[in-house]
């Protein structure tokens, strides 16, 4: 399972569906009021393997949570703001370039 943290749009969710991959909102689990490091913990043990953000401050505060739950990645999306539909093209453009591979325990950028 892949969580979408609450700064990225919800149209990215079903993308990762299409994709084989499912994939739920932070909204959806009713975790985004939850800290970074609070919300790989809570993502940890419900079986989230990966925790998508666009928040460049989420590795810096999730790293002693990613030493603890190492079975979760965290990917920064760098991809440039836009609305939620052409930020959802974009996603797809740079998916079909360069898919996202997630590494268990470590903060990984994309697209690179």
């Amino acid at each position: 399972m892949w969580l979408l943290d609450h700064n990225l749009p919800r149209q990215l969710t079903p993308i990762f569906q299409s994709l084989g991959i499912p994939a739920e909102t932070s909204l959806q689990r009713g975790w985004q009021t939850l800290s970074n490091g609070e919300l790989v913990k809570t993502a940890a043990a419900t079986g989230v393997t990966c925790i998508l953000t666009r928040d460049l401050g989420f590795g810096h505060a999730a790293a002693k949570a990613l030493k603890r739950f190492s079975s979760v990645g965290v990917v920064l999306i760098t991809l440039p703001q836009q609305r939620g539909p052409a930020y959802a093209r974009a996603f797809q453009e740079a998916w079909s370039r360069k898919p996202i591979v997630p590494l268990a325990g470590k903060l990984v950028r994309w697209p690179a």
